[in-house]
Order: C-alpha cells, then structure tokens, then sequence
C-alpha cells in the first residue's frame, strides 16, 4: 500500500496522465486517468467480450489488454502517461501489459 501510495502522490504532484493498472487472480483490467485524477479517459480490461474467450489470467491476456488500452488512449488523444503499476512488482503480468501499450505507441 505504501508503495502505491508514494507513486500515484509523485504523479499526482507533477499533473501527469497516468496508467493505472489493477489486477486479480483472474483478470487484469488498465485505465488511463487524468492529471487532476478527475476523469478516466480510456479503460480497457479482460473482461470485454473479445478478450474474454481464453484464458484472462496469464500474460497473453494482459498484453492483449495492453494494446487495447494503447489504442483507446490514442484515441483520446492521449500519447503520453506515466505507468501506475499500483505497488505491483514490473513482472509478469503486468510487465506483458506495460510492453504491449509501448508497442500500441504510448510513452512512459
């Protein structure tokens, strides 16, 4: 908790669009927010019918949701955040998430 606290305040200080990531033993689910944390510009998760087929809790998943949400946040208007991995360690999941928006063209 301290982790993700110390991060997400650094973003919030600096006004930054932020990545936010949340996952489960099942699903993984991204949302870009604002700089003011105010509004969510884009989201994206394994729970949307196209992804939900297989299996949502392995890195396939995630990185199929990583280019979703790169692609919803390029149609926001969005093209640069900063990731907020939530205190979770850059591994797995969450790594296959973050290279896949990178590959989709968002910058971090």
């Amino acid at each position: 908790m301290r982790r993700a606290r110390r991060g997400r305040m650094k973003m919030r200080e600096q006004g930054v669009t932020r990545l936010s990531v949340n996952r489960t033993p099942r699903h993984i689910y991204a949302q870009v927010i604002s700089g003011d944390g105010s509004t969510v510009l884009a989201q994206a998760s394994t729970l949307e019918k196209d992804i939900r087929g297989g299996a949502t809790g392995n890195t396939a998943a995630a990185s199929k949701v990583g280019a979703l949400i790169a692609d919803r946040a390029k149609q926001a208007g969005v093209s640069s955040v900063a990731f907020d991995r939530s205190g979770y360690k850059y591994h797995g999941r969450i790594k296959a998430l973050a290279d896949a928006a990178r590959e989709g063209g968002l910058e971090f």
